[in-house]
């Protein structure tokens, strides 16, 4: 029998490019910058349009993050009671969920597109919490006003992950951690909600500041960064035995849940850095903490 000698050069060829790309694929993998895990307070939707010492943080903080694959947004303002989704659309509409604001406001939009790719492995990574696909939500203000000052661009995939309301603080914090292996594939994971939400209980004449016009919206906020700073995710999770004022700070949690997906996706070796501390309209804290 004849040895065709050019075959079997060409297929050990073949078989050792295959071998390379398989090499390079790895390398790939093993060099995409692992982001951090962030928690955003978003406050009023007027911080979109507004040049305050809030949103020039967000945009110094957007420029030290440097550039992710997609951002994985978890926003106060997609609740899905009894089930969790995972927007899965290649071009998520802009959402202007809010009444009583300028037409600037309306005017506004955030053209990123979507990341189906990365939407997909957040189902895989939540198939314990029985999570869905959606086609039917697209970027409220919770993830647009914050990302028009932090990626102006709108040049990074964004898609966001629901929060399911009719369950409590170890859920939320069960699902942060679920998403955090998306961190390692150049995912930023990003809460989007306020420490402090009463609206009821907001000063519209107050001066933003350090310092809030409320004393149980400081110490409120106060405990809760003491409780970051010791990485008490128990202390988190149960949130109204964390202060007196707890019950006035968070009369209801849509906007405190984000912040335990963010915690979540922390790892227990990552401090808490806190990027921005203030207050807004008094009451509302504009806490913004990063890890990793």
């Amino acid at each position: 029998m004849q040895i065709n000698r050019r075959k079997i050069v060409n297929a050990t060829l073949s078989t050792a490019l295959v071998g390379l790309g398989d090499l390079a694929g790895a390398a790939s993998e093993k060099s995409v910058k692992r982001m951090p895990s962030i928690f955003v307070a978003h406050g009023s939707p007027m911080n979109a349009i507004q040049d305050n010492d809030f949103t020039r943080a967000l945009q110094r903080w957007g420029q030290e993050l440097g550039r992710p694959k997609a951002i994985l947004v978890v926003s106060a303002h997609w609740l899905t009671p009894n089930e969790t989704r995972v927007a899965v659309q290649a071009q998520p509409q802009t959402i202007h969920d809010f009444g009583g604001f300028p037409q600037a406001l309306f005017d506004m939009q955030y053209p990123a597109a979507g990341s189906p790719e990365f939407a997909k492995l957040a189902l895989k990574a939540l198939v314990a919490q029985a999570a869905k696909p959606s086609t039917d939500w697209g970027l409220d203000h919770g993830a647009w006003s914050v990302l028009h000052h932090m990626f102006p661009k709108a040049d990074v995939p964004v898609f966001q992950v629901s929060i399911d309301y009719a369950k409590g603080g170890a859920h939320h914090l069960a699902v942060g951690r679920a998403l955090a292996a998306l961190r390692d594939r150049g995912v930023l994971v990003l809460g989007s909600g306020n420490v402090t939400h009463n609206l009821r209980a907001i000063d519209f004449d107050a001066a933003a500041g350090l310092a809030a016009s409320r004393p149980w919206a400081q110490t409120f906020d106060a405990a809760v960064k003491a409780a970051l700073l010791a990485n008490d995710t128990a202390a988190l999770t149960n949130y109204l035995a964390l202060d007196p004022g707890a019950k006035m700070a968070v009369p209801s949690p849509d906007h405190y849940w984000p912040l335990l997906y963010a915690v979540g996706a922390a790892s227990a070796s990552e401090k808490a850095r806190f990027v921005y501390e203030g207050f807004q309209a008094g009451t509302l804290s504009m806490r913004c903490v990063q890890w990793g």
